[in-house]
């Protein structure tokens, strides 16, 4: 039997086929319009489950579940997508009105967030652990809970939103309207921001700093600057890792989960990223070593997390 698994973005829509074994062996996507009528793109998803099928040469009979990966709050009891800010959906049906567009017998939602903690559990870097948390850190910081083998999504189905933890009181403003958000200091938008800053700085003092010299800075700019000796980039390198060790020690003193998987655009820093949190984590968290540690790991599945993640939902 296969499974299929959507991963719905606000730009693009991404679908795949996935064997028994977890593989992901065939994927398609087409943009998602998110401006257009929430019923046109449920009409874009099926499409896309038909046409995996189609290339595959199986019929949808044979697919066990379909799963979708969302933004916002996904109510994955009743298969509806309470509120997203980045799509039009507003107690939206998205899993029976899928049921019905392509005549399956089980469609099930989960935010995209958690939808790729789980399938990092099931497939990628926490693969054989029960308990786990998945850290994504792109343009803000998404968050995943594992615990004993099931999504954490609390009562209301908005869980999980470990990127609004406040790390700096009256800190650096978040775009959900707090201050001092741990997003607000690991995100790559705020690695680009201290990176500006630093910038600025060098200038106003006439200090050297090759990272001046890009046309454009990146969440990139000051890592790679900081591996070609650059000690402004290394300044504001330690300072994000910091900031994200802080985080990351919160969290396993709440959770203790068995690993804490890293993902996102930053996390192509890859095990040099992993040897310069452990240091800051390891002294900051609870249990002083007596207990067994949770783990730091890369995240393994990259951008068909969600995919896998959403067609193993069920």
């Amino acid at each position: 039997m296969y499974r299929i698994g959507v991963d719905l973005g606000g730009t693009n829509i991404a679908v795949g086929l996935v064997d028994e074994q977890l593989n992901l062996v065939l994927k398609k996507s087409v943009p998602t319009g998110a401006h257009r009528p929430a019923q046109e793109i449920v009409a874009d998803i099926a499409m896309l489950c038909r046409a995996l099928c189609e290339d595959k040469g199986i019929a949808l009979g044979e697919i066990a579940c379909v799963g979708i990966a969302t933004p916002g709050i996904a109510n994955h009891d009743t298969g509806v997508v309470e509120y997203s800010c980045n799509l039009p959906f507003r107690k939206f049906p998205i899993a029976e009105l899928l049921k019905k567009e392509l005549g399956v017998s089980t469609v099930k939602i989960e935010n995209d967030a958690n939808a790729a903690a789980w399938g990092e559990a099931v497939a990628g870097a926490a693969k054989g652990t029960k308990n786990s948390v998945m850290i994504t850190l792109g343009t803000g910081v998404g968050g995943g809970i594992i615990i004993d083998n099931k999504v954490f999504s609390g009562f209301n189905y908005a869980g999980g939103e470990l990127g609004h933890i406040v790390i700096q009181v009256d800190g650096a403003p978040c775009g959900c309207g707090r201050k001092g958000c741990w997003e607000a200091y690991s995100s790559a938008t705020a690695l680009i921001r201290m990176t500006k800053e630093k910038i600025e700085e060098c200038r106003a003092s006439g200090r050297a700093t090759i990272m001046a010299d890009q046309p454009k800075v990146t969440g990139r700019t000051a890592c790679d600057a900081m591996r070609a000796g650059d000690e402004a980039a290394k300044e504001v390198y330690d300072t994000y890792v910091k900031y994200l060790a802080s985080g990351l020690a919160t969290i396993i003193n709440i959770f203790q989960p068995e690993v804490i998987s890293l993902g996102g655009g930053v996390s192509g820093e890859g095990q040099s990223l992993i040897d310069a949190l452990l240091p800051i984590v390891r002294k900051e968290q609870y249990g002083g070593g007596v207990v067994p540690m949770t783990e730091l790991r890369i995240a393994t599945l990259g951008n068909d997390a969600g995919i896998i993640g959403a067609a193993m939902l069920g």
